[in-house]
């Protein structure tokens, strides 16, 4: 991973990773394998420029109170009214626009209402073959104390299910899964969200 941003090359987009809980660097690895510039994100500051960004899993009321420092919150909510951004388990609670039980404050971005460690705890974690939408077949997915989906807007596409919720959802330049695409080999999630940065970049 490259702190602080530089420019990107023409060819990959630069994508940031926000690095302040749970495993961003492997987020920035798959991002780098899947063709992306990956750098680290703490300050709103470090937005400026990027493509992208991908908001990783960790507690996401922890997440919540980390980025309320320095304004990090609104610099989000702003960035994403612009530029594509990815949410993965916790960063798919945040972008949530309803999230349940507890209720909790979000960014608001996603047309959906998300159940919070809706799969049980940490030992009652799994590694499925899940159906997806995406060419290549089912995808690995890796849940870790999971969200779980449990209602859509009608905008927002559903990818991937788990049983009959959805577990990868993208809504215009907003992509989320409620699993850990960056904990398994399968690069496709991570090379849609490139090719969606791109896209937007294009235009």
């Amino acid at each position: 991973m490259v702190e602080p941003p530089q420019a990107a090359a023409v060819a990959s987009p630069l994508i940031g990773v926000l690095a302040l809980q749970g495993d961003y660097e492997a987020h920035a690895l798959a991002l780098e394998e899947a063709g992306a510039q990956a750098v680290a994100v703490r300050l709103p500051t470090e937005l400026f420029g990027l493509d992208g960004l991908v908001i990783p899993g960790g507690e996401s009321s922890a997440l919540l109170k980390l980025m309320a420092c320095d304004g990090l919150f609104d610099a989000l909510r702003a960035f994403a009214a612009k530029k594509p951004v990815f949410g993965t388990c916790a960063g798919c609670i945040l972008l949530a626009r309803r999230v349940v039980s507890p209720r909790q404050p979000s960014l608001g971005l996603l047309d959906v209402t998300v159940e919070r460690n809706a799969y049980g705890r940490q030992i009652e974690s799994a590694i499925l073959k899940t159906p997806t939408t995406l060419e290549g077949g089912p995808i690995e997915t890796v849940y870790i104390r999971a969200p779980r989906i449990v209602a859509t807007g009608p905008a927002v596409e559903v990818l991937a299910m788990r049983d009959r919720s959805p577990v990868l959802v993208r809504q215009d330049r907003i992509l989320a899964s409620t699993f850990h695409p960056e904990l398994s080999a399968d690069r496709r999630v991570h090379r849609l969200f490139c090719t969606m940065a791109m896209d937007h970049a294009g235009t």
